[in-house]
């Protein structure tokens, strides 16, 4: 397949390019494009055919359920049923914006979408070009992130371009994405609202507005192989470069010289990263790569730059990855979530 790549300028949006954009989603194609969180791979939310494709491309098992993304509040109401209140009150605070909200599917959405289940997640975003997007193709667009699945997420056009092309019809680049990480999933369909993955919208957040709210276990723990996951990124290994990724975990000094000494040991023997903070980088210079994520009080820079660093890995051959942790005040929820999906779970206590 023959990938048409196309650079948007969020700023004075190319309307000739959304309309052949919406054009390919209606004939039942693909189209990536730009999210203020990361990449997404765009096809007919409600044409069972275009769910399948996206599945296709990404490699993705087909009971990961898929987001729908709307560009206008009124559309909500055509594909959700038993909406409560809390929804809307949710969606005058952080709509547009990274937040998805999960409700019981109307008959419209097949269950191709939904990976089967009777619930539909939907997001609203923020960037003017997802916007623009997805009013030219119809108004619902299912779009998980734009990558081969289990890779880490894409965050810029390159990233996109190394994964999917010749696998999609379009590519719309419109430069890095702002946040870094995927949206905040909130599970609105039982009695007390549920968070299923964390994002830029945090628990305390959430809580401003939510009377309870509680944590699905997923968020940290590994779930076995029968569960029918509820929501992306719950069930399967996420985010991951091929190298092994190890959390290592503990007073900063310990962390420190568990790092130093394991790269000591594999010195010469396998290829090294580690992703440190600014204050520490220089304590690791037998490593292959160290990859500065920024001041520990810069969560959002943090953020931004995972999943770059993640694929610079890949592009390195690195083979051996270390992590200090991230355990920021309002992200580091969503980064620790990313990190622990992306290392299997693999953490190391000192």
């Amino acid at each position: 397949m023959n990938t048409i790549h196309k650079s948007v300028d969020p700023e004075s949006i190319d309307t000739s390019v959304m309309d052949e954009a919406g054009s390919i989603i209606r004939s039942g194609g693909l189209v990536a494009f730009p999210t203020e969180t990361v990449y997404g791979l765009g096809g007919d939310a409600l044409n069972p055919a275009s769910s399948r494709k996206i599945y296709e491309a990404k490699g993705r098992p087909s009971d990961n359920p898929l987001i729908v993304h709307i560009a206008d509040m009124g559309d909500l109401e055509k594909i959700a049923e038993d909406i409560p209140d809390v929804a809307y009150a949710l969606a005058d605070r952080y709509w547009p914006g990274p937040l998805t909200m999960i409700f019981k599917k109307n008959s419209v959405v097949p269950s191709e979408t939904t990976g089967g289940l009777d619930t539909v997640a939907v997001r609203f975003p923020s960037h003017p070009v997802a916007q623009a997007f997805i009013r030219a193709a119809g108004g619902y667009i299912a779009a998980p992130s734009a990558n081969i699945s289990g890779r880490p997420s894409p965050t810029t056009g390159d990233h996109v371009r190394a994964d999917m092309d010749g696998r999609i019809d379009m590519i719309i680049d419109s430069g890095p994405c702002d946040i870094g990480l995927e949206s905040t999933i909130i599970d609105l369909s039982s009695d007390v609202p549920m968070m299923l993955r964390p994002g830029f919208v945090s628990a305390d957040m959430l809580r401003e507005v939510l009377d309870e709210l509680d944590t699905d276990p997923a968020v940290y723990r590994e779930v076995g192989p029968d569960t029918k996951p509820k929501a992306p990124g719950m069930k399967y290994r996420h985010y991951a470069p091929k190298g092994k990724v190890t959390i290592v975990s503990g007073k900063k000094d310990d962390v420190v010289r568990y790092i130093r000494e394991k790269l000591d040991e594999d010195s010469g023997r396998v290829k090294t990263a580690v992703l440190s903070d600014s204050d520490d980088r220089e304590q690791y210079e037998r490593a292959d790569l160290v990859a500065d994520m920024g001041d520990r009080n810069d969560e959002a820079a943090i953020a931004s730059r995972l999943y770059d660093v993640l694929r610079k890995c890949d592009d390195e051959d690195i083979e051996e990855i270390y992590s200090e942790e991230f355990n920021t005040p309002q992200l580091g929820q969503a980064i620790m979530n990313r990190l622990i999906k992306a290392a299997g779970h693999n953490i190391v206590k000192v």
